[in-house]
């Protein structure tokens, strides 16, 4: 597995900048991905940095998943090399590490990126060299484009249900909702999005108050306050809306749990919180608190304990600096990636992206959430589907409710 990190990269461009010579004979030995031998796979995940503890996970998933392919044969006749980075949660880092990878390096596809800001940083990138990006998180959508492959679920498969199960009987009826979030896109965009969802279901603007914080972010105690002020005002039960992201989410799930706030009090729909977020946790004071994904760990059938054990077996094996016994959803994303992209290069026949971008169109994994995701040509997203969980005792998230089948993913948000 070949690695590119921030140090490494720097001092290749600065000997560039600086007129370094290279040897004549360099530019032979970059192998295109098309090439004899191995096919060469890149990632965008960071381990240092702001969110290194969840994105760095999956540079080893990517790993695992080319592993078993490769154990069945690997595709076209050869296998996969994973080529992995560390852009250090660094926005224009990873739009730079991507240029590399695909010019240079010949990667068939990338895989990658956290947080909708750095997506956004490569989206140019795999344009303007018609290259392909996995992106395995869920996000605001208002994107549709033939170069990236959206693995995960727009607001409309994912965060309209999650509200509309808490504003129903089913859930709290909730009527009123506190907006907590981190300042980029991701978190300002559904927000917008839910504020005209809500305006559209006749709540008023006075129903919604909306707070954002920096990157890393970590002294919740005076927005906690405010949280508190809010819901104790008249109008119907409030929730909080939680899209802080990184670190921030235990943060402020801690103070929350602190000020002695429960979730029958005010329930917390935390749409980024994940399993491993709830890692050092005093779960107990935050049982019923939310989430929603397209994957829970606790998700039944034969293709997760597979996944699950695959997981255990690879961090033993090879040393992995995360948790055996922790899967989350980005994860799982990640691993279906892979797959799915070795399945397109197979029946294309070829590497080249405008072949397996042809092949998408009818391709169906079983994923270990336990659906069996796809894809359509109308457009590059994955139907999945979609779970809230709810915290329990043991630092993971009990299934609350799932969709009955995967609904398809619509890109562009109406609200």
């Amino acid at each position: 597995m070949s690695k590119f990190d921030r140090r490494s990269f720097l001092m290749t461009t600065a000997g560039l900048a600086a007129g370094a010579a290279l040897p004549l004979a360099a530019p032979p030995l970059i192998r295109s991905a098309r090439a004899a031998g191995p096919v060469k796979l890149g990632c965008l995940f960071s381990s240092s940095g702001t969110m290194a503890n969840l994105e760095g996970r999956m540079n080893f998933v990517a790993k695992m998943a080319a592993d078993e392919i490769n154990a069945a044969g690997g595709v076209n006749g050869s296998t996969i090399e994973v080529v992995t980075s560390d852009p250090a949660s660094d926005w224009p880092l990873y739009a730079q590490i991507g240029r590399q990878m695909l010019s240079e390096t010949k990667v068939a596809a990338l895989f990658g990126c956290w947080t909708s800001v750095s997506r956004k940083s490569v989206l140019p990138v795999v344009e303007q060299n018609d290259g392909l990006l996995f992106y395995p998180l869920h996000f605001e959508g208002d994107e549709n484009s033939k170069n990236v492959v959206y693995v995960n679920s727009p607001p409309a498969s994912s965060v309209l249900p999650a509200v509309d199960y808490l504003m129903s009987p089913d859930g709290v009826e909730a009527k009123r909702f506190f907006m907590i979030g981190s300042d980029y896109v991701w978190p300002r965009t559904i927000n917008k999005q839910l504020k005209g969802y809500w305006k559209s279901k006749g709540i008023e603007e006075s129903a919604w108050k909306e707070e954002y914080v920096p990157f890393s972010f970590s002294n919740f105690q005076t927005i906690v306050n405010q949280i508190r002020a809010f819901a104790d005002a008249p109008g119907g039960k409030c929730v909080v809306v939680l899209t802080v992201v990184g670190s921030s989410i235990p943060d402020f799930m801690r103070e929350f749990a602190n000020q002695g706030i429960s979730s029958s009090d005010v329930p917390v729909l935390g749409l980024d919180m994940v399993e491993a977020d709830l890692e050092g946790l005093d779960t107990a004071k935050m049982v019923g608190h939310l989430n929603c994904w397209a994957y829970l760990q606790q998700a039944k059938g034969d293709a997760n304990v597979k996944f699950l054990k695959s997981w255990s077996d690879y961090v033993t094996k090879t040393g992995a600096p995360f948790k055996k016994d922790v899967a989350i959803d980005p994860m799982v994303s990640t691993y279906d990636a892979v797959h799915l992209w070795a399945m397109a290069a197979k029946k294309a026949g070829s590497f080249d992206v405008p072949e397996v971008r042809k092949a998408f169109d009818g391709l169906s994994f079983d994923c270990p959430s336990g659906y069996k995701i796809g894809m359509t040509a109308e457009n590059n997203y994955v139907s999945r589907g979609v779970f809230i969980g709810s915290v329990n005792e043991t630092q993971g998230f009990d299934v609350l409710w799932q969709s009955p089948d995967t609904p398809k993913p619509v890109p562009m948000s109406q609200y």
